[in-house]
């Protein structure tokens, strides 16, 4: 599960740096590249309240983070990564980069020509986390409960 976090945070922070340092403007149709910095949360929402969203974006990641530890299924547990991953990777934006500690902007640059904003790989590694994980719950996953074991009693 660390591993699979770690890979998305690393995938986010490099292709965000190369995206930053060779400011392209690439791409035609339906996909382009389009540098953004969004204070707020998915398609910008809360913009106004960067500190309260990089709180927020904080207790997604340590809930996601808990959640994947109590998972049964290692499919389930690698989704809830993805999203910790993805979750690290925009609140590491909120938290170092520019204007200022805790109120950073994340740095969006994938454009798919029929959507209207801008995203990231974090955002993708969250959204297909979250997908995924609603889908395994769906099918019958449930959190592991501490508790001790229960005594089957035979009513005959």
């Amino acid at each position: 599960m660390v591993a699979t976090g770690a890979a998305v945070l690393a995938a986010d922070q490099v292709s965000k740096t190369l995206v930053l340092a060779l400011h392209p403007a690439a791409g035609t149709g339906w996909i382009t590249v389009r540098l953004v910095r969004n204070t707020g949360a998915n398609g910008g929402i809360g913009a106004g309240y960067p500190v309260l969203v990089t709180l927020v974006a904080a207790v997604i990641a340590g809930v996601a983070g808990l959640l994947a530890l109590r998972v049964r299924r290692r499919g389930i547990a690698i989704c809830l990564a993805a999203v910790v991953g993805g979750a690290l990777g925009n609140l590491s934006d909120r938290l170092f980069r520019a204007p200022g500690f805790g109120r950073g902007g994340v740095v969006d640059w994938i454009h798919l020509g029929v959507l209207s904003g801008s995203f990231n790989m974090a955002d993708l590694a969250i959204q297909f986390g979250v997908l995924g994980t609603v889908i395994g719950l769906l099918m019958g996953e449930r959190t592991a409960a501490p508790s001790q074991p229960r005594e089957h009693v035979n009513p005959g």
